[in-house]
């Protein structure tokens, strides 16, 4: 068994890291409440911008528009959003998982990582990192989301990647974050968003013309998804470090319960020893 002064000493120790884990979790919380309020914010916009899009390019009909079908490249860029800081639970993890367990092969993944530790991560799976934003998931703003995009637009009409994805933890409430990848280049042209057939629907009209009118529409398009996907990802965070570091204070204190009865035990134990020593020494003398 343990020594009293072993025990107490484990005990002191979990007592300072409780309090470590109360601060943190308090410290998420007050940010989580300003995330969460800019990630509804930007929720249903985020949405709605992408069901509108895909409605419209369903309606158009046969488009030769380089950012309607797949280019030459077998690559495919992911924007993959992540964390800068770890103590979060499995948020990092899930966004490695889903790109290491996708069916696309590694050597054709080309990545631009917004957070240090999923980049890390990857990066030591061997992984392309083509370009890393990841202060940038610190305070996200619309021009964040537009430098991202314009670098990966540009690789795509370069003919360098045919495929763009988007891989960001969803936010759909304080305790529920799911991890996500979605398709944003070439945007598939043959449903609507509803499910529903482009055969279905009325044709589209473009004024002045459909070129003119795509290569305004589609940048922001994706500008929108990704600023959307990071505004996200950051409530995401802030709610999963708040659970994480709930549960790790609710496991200190189990612990420290734990430690006490041990203590008391041995404190008993040790109260009963001497006793017993000073009843045989008197019975000694006697």
């Amino acid at each position: 068994m343990a020594t009293m002064r072993e025990i107490k000493r484990r005990k002191e120790s979990i007592q300072s890291t409780q309090q470590i884990t109360k601060a943190m979790k308090v410290v998420s919380s007050a940010k989580l409440q300003k995330a969460k309020a800019k990630a509804e914010n930007t929720h249903a916009y985020f949405n709605q911008m992408y069901a509108t899009v895909s409605s419209m390019l369903a309606k158009s009909g046969t488009i030769d528009h380089p950012y309607l079908k797949a280019g030459q490249s077998e690559k495919k860029a992911i924007i993959a959003i992540t964390s800068n800081r770890g103590l979060a639970g499995g948020y990092n993890s899930n966004i490695v998982k889903l790109i290491t367990g996708s069916d696309f092969k590694k050597e054709d993944i080309i990545l631009y990582t917004i957070g240090r530790k999923g980049r890390d991560v990857l990066k030591g799976k061997g992984f392309e990192i083509a370009g890393d934003y990841s202060d940038a998931i610190e305070a996200p703003l619309y021009q964040d989301a537009v430098d991202v995009g314009k670098d990966v637009l540009a690789k795509f009409a370069a003919g360098e990647i045919g495929e763009i994805y988007l891989a960001y933890t969803h936010f759909k409430n304080t305790v529920v974050h799911i991890p996500k990848m979605i398709k944003l280049l070439p945007v598939d042209i043959s449903t609507d968003g509803t499910g529903e057939s482009a055969a279905d629907k009325a044709m589209m009209n473009y004024e002045p013309n459909e070129e003119e009118a795509l290569d305004a529409i589609i940048p922001k398009y994706i500008y929108s998804l990704i600023y959307g996907g990071m505004n996200e990802a950051v409530a995401s965070e802030n709610g999963a470090r708040m659970q994480a570091m709930d549960n790790a204070s609710s496991n200190a204190e189990a612990m420290i319960e734990s430690l006490s009865l041990l203590y008391n035990r041995a404190r008993q134990s040790s109260i009963t020893q001497e006793l017993t020593e000073i009843i045989a020494g008197a019975d000694a003398v006697g």
